[in-house]
């Protein structure tokens, strides 16, 4: 997380312009703009704002937007609750179905559902995430008026309705993540069922489906857990293309914002939301990955 927030505070420093260029414009006069900075503070060494900055973050004050003076906590806590709730939403429904599709794909494998489940992830992997979200826009939303296009939520809104809103970015971001699951899961149970024990299995009789529920699917939960720990986090740390595209209030919309108008200390505290949430999921991925183990808690 510290090197994240150095790469950011530095590639944000090299980008043209900065925050008093951004909110003044191009009318602003020289002597404008260096009173501006010198009021932001500014006009000091990248270095000294930067430590300044790392000092007060890890007393938990990420200071205040230099656009608005409203304070980054304050104003981040309710973009992190609608990211996180976008990102719940769409992994309610990935998860199982990533899970469950692929189960199905490896006990059916060769056989007609086990390819078309191949080609639909192969698909939806190819694609990117904006094309896949304007598409469903274009039909749900323009064409069919099932679903509003812009994916606005306020704080007063009940849950149902809050559901239907976000209904296309979620399903958007299903089908990202959906993929990879399902491939990950499909080829993790067909790898352990080349081992000697689930031959043994087969050899007494036992139905494909009950090998892999009760002696395959066990044994591969450790890679499953880890892909699905890598795509929660990209449900949150990915969510930046689809909040733009869809406008919606979260954390990945703020930092597209905070980068626009060149506002350090909002694309620094979005930046280490994200970072934070990704090494939280993965250190979780690793700690389960461990527990559903047993050989990866005893020393070779």
């Amino acid at each position: 997380m510290l090197a994240v927030s150095a790469l950011i505070f530095v590639a944000t420093e090299i980008l043209p312009g900065d925050v008093a260029s951004a909110v003044l414009g191009q009318g602003a006069t020289p002597e404008t703009l260096a009173v501006f900075r010198h009021e932001l503070g500014l006009d000091r060494p990248a270095y000294i704002r930067y430590f300044e900055w790392l000092f007060n973050a890890l007393q938990g004050d990420l200071g205040v937007a230099l656009t608005n003076k409203r304070d980054i906590v304050a104003t981040i806590t309710p973009k992190f609750d609608n990211t996180m709730f976008l990102a719940g939403y769409a992994a309610l429904i990935a998860v199982p179905l990533a899970v469950g599709m692929g189960i199905v794909a490896a006990i059916n494998e060769g056989k007609w559902i086990d390819r078309a489940a191949n080609i639909v992830s192969l698909a939806a992997i190819s694609f990117p995430e904006f094309f896949i979200a304007y598409v469903l826009i274009l039909f749900f939303a323009v064409r069919w008026h099932l679903f509003p296009v812009l994916s606005t939520v306020f704080p007063d809104m009940t849950l149902g309705h809050k559901l239907y809103v976000v209904a296309l970015p979620a399903v958007t971001l299903t089908m990202l993540v959906t993929a990879h699951m399902l491939r990950m899961t499909r080829s993790s149970v067909l790898s352990i069922m080349s081992q000697p024990y689930i031959e043994m299995a087969f050899l007494k009789g036992l139905k494909r489906s009950r090998v892999v529920f009760v002696h395959a699917l066990p044994n591969a939960a450790a890679p499953i857990i880890t892909v699905i720990a890598l795509n929660l986090a990209y449900l949150i740390v990915g969510v930046v293309v689809i909040e733009t595209v869809f406008v919606y209030p979260g954390v990945g919309q703020f930092m597209v914002d905070g980068v626009t108008k060149r506002d350090l200390p909002v694309v620094q505290a979005c930046g280490l939301v994200f970072a934070g949430a990704f090494v939280i999921l993965n250190t979780i991925a690793d700690v389960l990955a461990i527990l559903v183990n047993p050989r990866l808690r005893k020393a070779r």
